[in-house]
């Protein structure tokens, strides 16, 4: 089986190297960018203005191959990459939450970015609270390393090889 996906827009950051940027987009406060939204999709835009937040699934254009426990920003020791947010993967998607700013004909401006400059953008979710927000038993490895999130930068771990 093939599985094939359209980018339907571009994502435009200040974060031009994969090192250096925040790990998650809680630790992206206030760093904005924006997204182009290609002509095909322009209509799938609205009534999406509506919304204060967007949820972002996108490409991780630069990663390269993966590891099965790599080990993870927040951690020392290797984890189950399923069991983390690492960008090399057996398929290289992210996702992040951001806030919505305006929409300007094709162009979303967003904050809290917590992507690469130039990552292709596959679809956008509203973020919608009665939803999205879930009561959680356990955060598995995880728990209690969060607090200090938005000093958290990413380094060279998940470079390409050739980098």
């Amino acid at each position: 089986m093939q599985i094939t996906y359209e980018p339907i827009g571009i994502i435009t950051s200040p974060h031009k190297q994969m090192e250096g940027i925040p790990i998650q987009s809680r630790g992206a406060t206030g760093i904005r960018g924006s997204i182009t939204i290609y002509p095909p999709f322009l209509e799938g835009l609205q009534d999406l203005e509506g919304f204060s937040h967007l949820i972002l699934i996108y490409h991780f254009h630069l990663s390269e191959g993966y590891e099965l426990q790599p080990t993870p920003f927040l951690d020392t020791k290797p984890h189950g990459v399923f069991a983390t947010r690492a960008p090399r993967r057996p398929n290289p998607i992210g996702f992040s939450i951001v806030r919505l700013i305006r929409i300007r004909e094709h162009v979303l401006e967003i904050e809290n970015v917590d992507i690469l400059d130039g990552t292709p953008l596959l679809d956008i979710k509203p973020y919608v609270p009665q939803f999205d927000i879930v009561g959680v038993e356990r955060s598995g490895w995880l728990e209690n390393k969060g607090e200090n999130i938005g000093e958290i930068r990413s380094d060279r771990r998940f470079q390409s090889k050739k980098d």
